[in-house]
């Protein structure tokens, strides 16, 4: 292994640094076709927007037009030339001829003659552009063209959704080439062309302008290999559909070429080293096999050689069915890291198994004779202590232990510092049952983790209790979220740098008729951890939405949990409530936690992306508080960052805490990422975040979170700011 090693080493590392180099080359050529693609892709449907118009104006711009409609109603007329000709000749869907009163008088749907009267319901999703051409010829634009003052006549194109179908809508008026035919702009009649954004009109685009598999969905669907998208909104900003295309993939074309030679020469190495590995196994397996090391094996934790659980449990229930004497008694120490997540995160899983190893090595050294120390797994320990009646000796221990894990870790020279919650249940002399009081003292671990960690707790018969009422709360949520009259929302403003009010955070308020108001911290965790999260966020999301609605221009944010981002359906659902409340995508701000960017889930990472896409804000909450990383910031791009309210209570003129929210305003800015302070509560803290940079502020200095109707009361005022 000394001479063979560092071939096969080098084998696999020049192996890698070749197909890492071919990967990456081919994932940026692909990245950079995607991008020429998309910009194709706006342009085209631009170019459509502006096509449709001209079209029209082949029969629009015509006196015979305005004889067989307005002056004398030619109904066969109509159809051959304002209806069949548009969609025969330019592959328009829909055409509506209105008279002076908008009333349809003609209707042509996919080449045939349809009921003018059924197609007037079409109408509702368009009469914001029939008034914009209405007031333009008021303004004089047909009068205008008539005089031959200028080449074009007055239009209006946009994109709309028609009877829920994505459509391009062009309006034009009929009216005279010639100008002999003077007409009141009240009295124009108006000519309605629609082209839906259909399968059909997506292939013809795709066939004209080379664009592959092109095709438009209100949910954005990447399984199939279409990752081609770019969102289409209206000139309102609100969303109406992706336009979804097969990229062109020449780096990945390039690779598949190359690939077989890769893949052969990888294998002839391979399979060269595994004959050598093999050989070498072949003569050391027969040492290394033994029914003793294989007893060692399945008795004991593999990294730190300590018993595991089968042992653990197998070892107490034999200490408790010896029945302890007067004089002796049995504990069980359930012991919890505090901050071993960070740590391996930070430093690496192979740091993380090295403080492991050491944590077991440093509990082993405080242990006397007669206890038994176990490694349950991951970063959880448990102890057999037996001990003389009473409680001291056992939290003596525990606390010896408190103090000992606290001291820092040389782990790859440099220190770790983990912590440790401990959870303590004693035998009673007529107590054998092991699991029972393994459960007590996990009960017990959990009390120390929820008041403040890093401590050791003893059970009560209390905490039993405690867990009831957890599981009280969850059966009542569950009924709170099938009524409608115990939920509430209510909205905490967001205030900016002059003192306006920007927007507003969404808050979930629940007002028990039995048990009064209840706090969030004591229901939200019930919900993350039952699965009830779901449900009770789309409830804060949807009111934040009707808000934004009323009031576009301004922020609305509302909160989002790791458990809806993995939702597959949670894309689906934010885009739907944008479709019916109206609200403007960029209007709405989702925020999330650092732990969610520390997740590796790909439904959470493709649904920040796609949420982005759509132009929704991602803002990064309690920023500080967990790891901070510049790293995560550069990977999941974030529009805001949120410093916690823990931070801020300590500003004040030489506080450590405000060079660290300097640190963090400076960061961001950096990064080009906004900042929002949170639980601002004085004067002083205000002027230090002013200084600062802080661009948002939120607290209860500037407002309480207050019910809707007080909101709109003050977003109405002509001014609306902090008084």
């Amino acid at each position: 292994m000394v001479v063979l090693l560092p071939v096969i080493l080098s084998l696999v590392g020049a192996a890698a640094g070749v197909l890492g180099f071919v990967l990456w080359s081919a994932q940026g050529v692909d990245a950079g076709a995607l991008t020429r693609q998309t910009d194709l892709a706006r342009h085209v449907i631009e170019t459509e927007l502006k096509r449709i118009p001209h079209d029209q104006e082949s029969v629009t711009i015509w006196d015979d037009a305005i004889y067989n409609t307005k002056l004398a109603f030619n109904a066969a007329w109509i159809d051959t030339n304002l209806g069949t000709w548009m969609r025969e000749y330019f592959g328009h869907d829909d055409v509506i001829v209105l008279d002076q009163d908008d009333q349809p008088i003609y209707a042509m749907s996919e080449g045939a003659r349809a009921d003018p009267g059924r197609e007037a319901t079409a109408l509702g999703d368009i009469r914001v552009l029939i008034a914009n051409l209405r007031r333009l010829l008021t303004e004089g634009g047909a009068d205008a063209y008539e005089k031959g003052n200028t080449p074009t006549a007055p239009n209006v194109a946009a994109l709309r959704l028609v009877g829920g179908v994505p459509s391009l809508v062009s309006i034009a008026p009929i009216i005279s080439d010639s100008g002999t035919i003077k007409q009141d702009p009240t009295t124009i009649f108006l000519h309605v062309s629609i082209v839906r954004l259909d399968v059909d009109y997506a292939q013809r685009l795709g066939e004209q302008y080379q664009i592959p598999d092109a095709g438009f969905d209100l949910y954005p669907d990447t399984s199939s290999g279409r990752d081609g998208l770019l969102p289409l909104t209206d000139s309102a900003g609100r969303f109406i559909t992706f336009l979804q295309w097969t990229p062109v993939t020449p780096g990945r074309d390039l690779l598949m070429q190359t690939l077989p030679v890769i893949v052969g020469a990888f294998l002839i190495a391979g399979l060269v080293a595994a004959l050598l590995v093999y050989q070498l196994w072949r003569k050391s397996h027969a040492l290394e096999v033994g029914r003793a090391d294989a007893e060692y094996r399945a008795a004991h934790d593999h990294l730190t050689g300590l018993p595991n659980r089968t042992t653990f449990e197998a070892i107490l229930a034999r200490t408790l069915a010896q029945r302890p004497s007067r004089d002796r008694r049995t504990s069980v120490l359930m012991l919890d890291l505090d901050r071993f997540k960070q740590v391996n995160d930070t430093l690496g899983h192979r740091a993380g198994d090295d403080l492991i190893q050491a944590v077991g090595q440093r509990l082993g050294e405080m242990l006397a004779n007669g206890d038994t120390l176990a490694r349950l797994g991951g970063d959880e320990f448990a102890i057999v202590h037996a001990h003389a009646p009473g409680l001291m000796a056992a939290l003596g221990l525990s606390q010896r232990i408190v103090e000992a894990i606290n001291k820092p870790f040389d782990i790859f020279g440099s220190e770790a510092f983990v912590g440790v919650s401990i959870g303590i249940a004693t035998a009673d002399l007529n107590e054998a049952d092991a699991h029972e009081l393994t459960r007590r003292a996990d009960i017990a671990l959990y009390e120390a983790k929820a008041t403040g960690r890093n401590r050791a707790v003893v059970f009560e018969d209390s905490m039993n209790e405690f867990l009831q009422n957890r599981k009280t709360i969850e059966v009542e949520l569950r009924e709170a979220l099938r009524r409608d009259d115990q939920l509430s929302v209510a909205f905490q403003p967001l205030f900016g740098r002059d003192g306006q009010i920007v927007g507003a955070e969404a808050l979930a308020r629940w007002v028990h008729p039995r048990l009064g108001q209840i706090s969030p911290a004591h229901f939200i965790p019930v919900a993350e951890a039952t699965g009830l999260i779901s449900q009770l966020g789309a409830f804060v999301l949807r009111a934040a939405c009707s808000m934004g609605a009323k009031w576009p221009g301004h922020t609305f944010a509302a909160n989002i949990s790791p458990v809806q981002l993995r939702d597959p359906t949670f894309t689906a659902t934010v885009l739907d409530l944008l479709r019916t409340t109206g609200m403007q995508a960029q209007d709405l701000e989702l925020e999330i936690t650092e732990g969610i960017l520390l997740e590796e889930a790909s439904e959470a990472t493709e649904a920040l992306r796609l949420l982005r896409s759509a132009g929704i804000k991602i803002a990064l909450d309690d920023f500080g508080t967990g790891y901070s990383s510049l790293n995560y910031l550069k990977r999941y791009p974030v529009d805001r960052i949120k410093i916690d309210r823990s931070f801020v209570s300590q500003l004040a003129p030489g506080s450590v805490s405000v060079a660290i929210v300097q640190a963090m305003v400076t960061l961001a800015h950096a990064l080009k990422i906004e900042v929002t302070a949170e639980g601002v509560e004085t004067h002083e803290q205000a002027e230090v975040l002013d200084a600062l940079g802080c661009n948002i502020y939120q607290g209860f200095l500037f407002s309480a979170p207050v019910s809707p109707g007080n909101l709109e009361a003050v977003l109405r005022q002509p001014r609306s700011q902090v008084a």
